[in-house]
């Protein structure tokens, strides 16, 4: 017996193996990506400046406040949101009606200069935690007030993962809506959603199921429409080709950012081949994700020579 116990040791692991890449499997549905060594064969092509749409709301020229404008979501010093302004950001406009819906992570502007506003959940859990992940906020340009704008039903916070909505941006080529939604995921399962929404009648278009985005941002190249993502599963920073406005696989991975235990919060397009990219520690587990002092900041830009692309961080203020 001895002498086939070596044997039945190798089956139990491999069947072990095989059970577990199983329950992956049926834990839910992984995008198909593609590995970063082969982003050479794959670049999405050079890249300028982006279109821009998106415009201040018009309540503050009735209040008679003037660019420089800078939308404060850190919850620092102020819950919810706050608008700082002034020459050197030194004023601040807060109504209190803007701590109605508690905390907010990331937002997205549009040509009449609605604010659209994604929820966190912020140091602890209240009783209206859940429900609050669910929805996307609107600060109305013209009103100056917050309010919700739509409710996705299918979204379904919980003590487990509280997360639920993470990451809006505005798509100036039609005039829509890309929010990602990360709250079915857990440490093993990959059960994110990317919706494309028509502001207008506030209808889902497409979902895109399987790939835990934590933010988002449209990028027009010489090659078309992407859509890129930050994974919050890894520290990854991902592109989805947009066709016909739809989300097409497989994903690509562009770059990954050197300490894999940050995650690409938001995106920025720089300039030509040129990426501002600021990341947070995150596990799905409830911390205080919007505190600035947690931020790092990364330049990246795209090599022609090298075909690669290529990564500094920016020293600490």
């Amino acid at each position: 017996m001895r002498r086939y116990l070596p044997i039945v040791v190798a089956l139990i692991v491999v069947a072990g193996a095989a059970w577990w890449v199983l329950g992956q499997r049926q834990g839910g549905r992984d995008t198909h990506t593609t590995p970063a060594a082969e982003v050479q064969q794959q670049e999405i092509g050079a890249f300028g400046e982006q279109r821009r749409c998106a415009r201040l709301p018009r309540f503050l020229g009735k209040l008679g406040i003037r660019q420089p404008v800078v939308i404060d979501l850190s919850q620092k010093r102020f819950k919810g949101i706050a608008l700082l302004h002034g020459k050197h950001l030194e004023k601040v406009l807060h109504p209190r009606q803007w701590e109605q819906y508690e905390h907010f992570s990331t937002y997205a502007l549009d040509p009449s200069g609605n604010i659209y506003l994604v929820p966190t959940p912020f140091i602890s859990i209240r009783p209206t935690t859940f429900t609050l992940q669910t929805k996307l906020f609107r600060l109305d340009s013209r009103t100056g007030k917050v309010g919700i704008f739509l409710t996705l039903g299918d979204v379904h916070p919980s003590e487990r993962n509280p997360y639920g909505l993470s990451s809006v941006a505005y798509d100036c080529d039609d005039h829509t809506l890309w929010v990602s939604a990360i709250d079915e995921s857990d440490y093993r399962s990959q059960k994110g959603v990317i919706y494309h929404i028509d502001p207008k009648t506030k209808n889902v278009l497409t979902r895109h199921e399987g790939f835990d985005a934590l933010t988002l941002a449209r990028l027009d190249t010489q090659k078309g429409r992407f859509l890129l993502a930050g994974s919050a599963r890894d520290n990854g920073l991902y592109v989805f080709k947009i066709v016909n406005g739809t989300l097409t696989e497989p994903v690509v991975k562009l770059l990954e950012i050197p300490n894999a235990n940050e995650r690409i919060r938001r995106i920025k397009v720089r300039g030509p081949n040129h990426l501002e990219l600021q990341t947070i520690p995150f596990s799905y587990s409830l911390i205080a994700q919007t505190a600035e002092h947690e931020r790092e900041i990364y330049d990246a830009w795209w090599d022609p020579k090298t075909k690669k692309w290529r990564l500094k961080k920016r020293a600490q203020k």
